[in-house]
């Protein structure tokens, strides 16, 4: 492998530059080592091994001179409290985003302890807050990768999931459109693969006939694929749901909970330390998203390198929700889907996400080219929206690797590692079959080593519906007379944008998993998703939650530690 890389590298009159270290590792795993000029070489050069048939995977360690600053900075903020134990568990899933949160509730099926630790300050804080919530039909991915087969069952699976855990999911179907020969060639590729992969009622249409379907399209589409199956969620509102689900099943989330080292003496999980304390535990299930290769390489196995994808979005105002129906997508690109023009479920248009590879897997910065390139693009595919009409923007990290594949497996190297890793697009259509898959694995793997004492058994009394309260603003007229009845707080309107009153925000902050930040409040009441984005109900949602968490307003934060909201107090307003 090393000499056919080698010969790859020689011929490409970009890379050949570079005095790059290549080693072959155990696994057909590559690793490569050294110094190039940008991160986008560093990319182009984990891609080129990745190619490779014989490749497994690839541990990508070339480093910018920028890149070793930031590597610096991370390592210094380590510090492990050995000595405080404050969990034993028999199941740790480590990251609390759509992946964690789906294996956890599944696993909450079993007669275990199982603990969920997130780095961050809610349920949903990385990658799974920021992607544009489609439901993938399974075109896109590559037949015979685990996407291809895991996303097209991911997908039926979530009509099943919606009715249980009570979250909205439109299943409206989804188009990629041409303008011209080319385009229509792109469209017959992704029909043959969608036919491969078992996409349902896939086919290709006339632009009339798209028309039809989606009165808004562009007069100048001239054909497009058509995939019934797709459709859209609010990302964050299924991986509460799928969180909440699992608490009321029996499994502990602990928020604000870094994972920071793994003790593997014996080649085999024992705990793991975190910038709370020490884990005892016998499996870990390795969820941590654009951290997941940090985590694999804690728990002594890892295989690959996470590069981050980061993509931005804009979300435009509820007036035109009557502009689009249907996700609208072009032709895509390399490693992307080129991203969709849709409606989420409560009625904004959403446009988006873009896709740049970056070096800092914190970097969620918005850049003017960014929002050009959207706005251009779906601009000439919809007709009726434009720039005055957005009302936010923002971006996300993708935690793709070199092999563009889910990394779903147990460890064949120590015992009770098993990983959910590089799960990107469509990791959220596929999370349904990424958490069963995950549930096989440990059972397999538990009857094989037997880590546990005791015998794994289903719960008779597992819960499959999650309990959750009408927003009031959609209860009828009686139904809301009996809430303000039981509790006044429902007749002080706090966010005017979005119909949310103060006691459901104070339900959410003494919720299932308690909403202790701005975002969190938001995340599950929308209460600042409007037009305004906080500007009336932001001070009020502060008050609320400093009272509620009996603590002082300068110590309530949008998402966590360093983003506290007021930072003085001039007046007695708050």
């Amino acid at each position: 492998m090393i000499a056919h890389l080698k010969k790859l590298i020689e011929a490409d009159e970009k890379l050949n530059k570079y005095n790059i270290n290549i080693e072959e590792l155990d696994n057909n795993v590559i690793k490569l080592s050294g110094m190039v000029d940008s991160w986008d070489d560093v990319v182009d050069f984990g891609h080129l091994a990745a190619g490779l048939d014989q490749v497994k995977g690839v541990i990508n360690e070339l480093s910018t001179a920028e890149n070793i600053k930031e590597n610096m900075k991370a390592k210094a903020k380590i510090n492990i409290e050995k000595d405080k134990l404050i969990k034993k568990t028999d199941v740790l899933i480590v990251g609390a985003g759509i992946t964690g949160s789906a294996i956890a509730r599944e696993l909450s099926r079993y007669d275990l302890d199982i603990t969920v630790i997130e780095k961050n300050s809610d349920i949903a804080e990385g990658t799974t807050k920021a992607n544009n919530g489609m439901v993938h039909s399974g075109y896109a991915a590559a037949p015979g990768s685990l996407k291809a087969e895991l996303n097209v069952k991911g997908n039926a699976k979530y009509d099943k999931w919606a009715e249980e855990l009570k979250f909205d999911f439109d299943r409206t179907g989804s188009f990629v459109v041409g303008f011209n020969e080319d385009d229509r060639k792109h469209i017959e590729e992704y029909y043959k693969k969608g036919m491969k992969n078992g996409v349902p009622g896939i086919e290709i249409l006339t632009g009339d006939q798209a028309r039809e379907i989606e009165e808004n399209l562009s007069k100048n589409v001239t054909s497009a694929l058509w995939t019934p199956s797709a459709g859209y969620v609010a990302p964050y509102e299924v991986a509460i749901a799928l969180a909440e689900n699992a608490v009321e099943n029996g499994v502990e989330v602990l928020l604000d909970t870094e994972l920071i080292a793994v003790d593997t003496e014996g080649n085999k999980i024992n705990k793991a330390y975190t910038n709370q304390g020490r884990i005892e535990c016998s499996y870990l299930i390795n969820a941590a998203g654009v951290y997941a290769d940090q985590a694999a390489e804690m728990a002594g196995d890892r295989q690959f390198t996470i590069h981050p994808r980061r993509g931005t979005l804009i979300i435009f105002d509820k007036k035109k929700g009557d502009v689009l129906k249907r996700a609208v997508g072009t032709t895509p690109s390399q490693h992307t889907k080129g991203g969709v023009a849709q409606l989420t479920p409560e009625g904004n248009p959403l446009w988006g996400p873009t896709a740049v590879e970056v070096a800092d897997k914190t970097n969620k910065e918005v850049s003017q080219e960014d929002l050009d390139t959207i706005i251009n693009k779906f601009t000439a595919i919809v007709e009726g929206i434009d720039k005055k009409d957005m009302i936010t923007c923002f971006s996300g990290v993708r935690a793709a690797n070199y092999k563009e594949d889910f990394v779903i497996e147990a460890s064949e190297k120590i015992s009770g590692l098993i990983q959910a890793a590089a799960i990107q697009s469509p990791g959220l259509a596929s999370s349904p079959a990424i958490a069963e898959k995950i549930v096989d694995i440990f059972l397999n793997e538990e009857k094989r080593l037997k880590l546990l004492d005791q015998e794994i058994k289903e719960k008779e009394d597992f819960q499959a519906e999650r309990i959750v309260n009408k927003p009031f603003h959609q209860c009828s007229r009686e139904e809301q007379a009996e809430l303000l009845a039981e509790d006044p707080a429902y007749g002080h309107l706090i966010c005017r944008c979005e119909n949310v009153t103060e006691a459901e925000i104070i339900k959410a902050i003494h919720g299932k998993i308690p909403a202790r930040t701005m975002d969190a409040v938001k995340r599950r009441t929308r209460a600042g998703m409007g037009r305004c984005q906080s500007g009336f109900c932001g001070p009020r949602v502060v008050k609320i939650l400093a009272r509620e968490l009996d603590t002082d307003v300068k110590k309530i934060s949008k998402k966590g530690e360093g983003s506290n909201i007021v930072k003085y107090r001039i007046k007695e307003l708050l």
